[in-house]
């Protein structure tokens, strides 16, 4: 009886052990009220997945629930501030577009910045895109330049033609068609239509000689990406 109640203050006090039974959210495998109502307590007990498909179903409207963007932010927002790159991501969208929230660039530009941080491709291309055209933040070709490059280097294709178009603009890099001409090589090997009809533009201002060199660099570039991988 003394083991057990030392072991019983042990767990208490160093592991936070508490004898109230964790609810089991199972994030809609199971789709019943009763489901439902085990997230809704893993939520609000702080668990960040069941805030996420919260968010997700509020948002949605999916299921037994109605359609709630306010709602959606509200879970979003407290999966958010414990860090989680994927309700940063989505809370940065509400505020984008307006949904349960006034619309605000720059609080969308905020939690985008969170995520992209974390490494996310998808969204370190959206802030190189907000740079790029000035919304929710000060326009600056050489932030968008860094954003799209981080992104590019993950393989996105939309951010390696972004990138192509700023090094043949000469925003944020120095001018240079051969490497832009590369980015859209790159972008276009994974089939990304507006790469490849950069590629067909810019072909033209390119010598035989140095088309060749710029698919030498593409074909260079995507054979490091698949030695990495293995």
């Amino acid at each position: 009886m003394k083991n057990i109640l030392i072991f019983s203050l042990v767990c208490w006090v160093l592991l936070g052990c508490s004898s109230e039974e964790k609810p089991d959210c199972d994030y809609g495998y199971t789709n019943t009220k009763e489901a439902l109502a085990s997230c809704h307590k893993a939520a609000e007990q702080g668990e960040a997945l069941a805030q996420i498909y919260l968010g997700n179903k509020y948002q949605h409207g999916k299921g037994e629930v109605t359609r709630d963007f306010g709602q959606a932010v509200q879970w979003y927002k407290k999966a958010a501030e414990q860090g989680w790159a994927t309700a940063q991501y989505d809370l940065g969208q509400m505020y984008f577009r307006g949904e349960g929230v006034t619309q605000d660039y720059n609080q969308a530009f905020q939690w985008f910045k969170k995520a992209a941080e974390q490494g996310d491709a998808k969204v370190q291309h959206i802030l190189g895109t907000m740079y790029d055209q000035g919304k929710g933040v000060e326009e600056d070709d050489k932030q968008a330049v860094h954003w799209y490059r981080k992104a590019a280097e993950q393989n996105h294709a939309p951010a390696q033609s972004n990138l192509g178009v700023l090094y043949a603009k000469g925003e944020g890099v120095m001018q240079d068609f051969i490497v832009a001409h590369m980015w859209f090589n790159i972008a276009s090997s994974s089939g990304y239509k507006k790469a490849i009809e950069m590629r067909a533009l810019f072909t033209k201002y390119l010598t035989s000689t140095q088309q060749s060199e710029s698919e030498e660099l593409a074909k260079e570039w995507i054979a490091e990406q698949r030695v990495e991988k293995d």
